[in-house]
């Protein structure tokens, strides 16, 4: 059995070309995560900036079509139950990273950037972190929209019941109306006086009708709230 002798500097050059193929390997994911870091701050930096972008590049044959709204079909839903569409920038909630990666995939997908952002959330989302579910959009054009993330939790199963007394002056009205004459049910018989007659009853009802809507329109004005298909798209909090 015959030894061959080392040869160091064989050694040695085969050392340094793996080091080098080390090296490159790394610089190429050192590279990749700059990009990426690039991009995110980019994407950050976009969904901050006002949504003057009324459409994007998107390749129509690369796109969900269950993703796609139209903005009448968003309108009714934020007015139904009492949610606001608005620019991202307005936005004072965190976007979480799932939301920028999909928007990262999309571009890459549509080989185009994205903007011109859009949020559909409860109004204190807009001020505040808050646990209710954001959905993030991106225009199309010719008003529609595309369902890019959604995050957080789902709204309250009585949040449309709930928010339906603002949809606008007549439910208010019927909604005082029935608050009105369920308070007036539980007024003592013989409180004021000892024969009860209807005529007393409904001058009590009129009474806490008055009081209700006194309180309702006082509200109303001092916290400068107002109907739902007025606030679904302003960026005022008083609107």
């Amino acid at each position: 059995m015959t030894f061959h002798k080392t040869n160091i500097e064989e050694k040695l050059i085969a050392l340094k070309g793996k080091t080098s193929s080390e090296i490159d390997i790394l610089n190429q994911v050192y590279q990749i995560l700059e990009k990426d870091k690039k991009e995110e701050k980019r994407i950050s930096k976009g969904l901050k900036k006002p949504g003057e972008v009324s459409s994007n590049d998107f390749v129509f044959d690369k796109l969900e079509t269950g993703r796609i709204y139209h903005i009448g079909q968003i309108q009714k839903i934020c007015i139904d139950y009492r949610l606001r569409f608005l620019n991202s920038k307005y936005f004072k909630g965190k976007i979480p990273l799932a939301a920028i990666s999909e928007i990262k995939r999309l571009e890459k997908l549509h080989e185009t950037e994205i903007g011109g952002f859009k949020i559909m959330a409860p109004s204190k989302l807009f001020k505040l972190e808050d646990k209710d579910d954001p959905l993030l959009f991106a225009p199309i054009g010719n008003g529609y929209y595309y369902l890019i993330h959604k995050w957080g939790n789902n709204l309250h199963p009585l949040r449309k019941l709930l928010v339906w007394p603002f949809k606008n002056v007549v439910n208010l009205a019927l909604t005082t109306l029935v608050i009105s004459y369920l308070v007036t049910l539980l007024v003592p018989n013989g409180l004021f006086s000892k024969n009860n007659t209807s005529a007393e009853f409904w001058m009590m009802f009129f009474f806490m009708f008055k009081s209700i809507a006194a309180i309702v329109i006082f509200y109303g004005f001092a916290l400068g709230k107002n109907f739902n298909p007025v606030i679904w798209n302003s960026k005022y909090y008083n609107a």
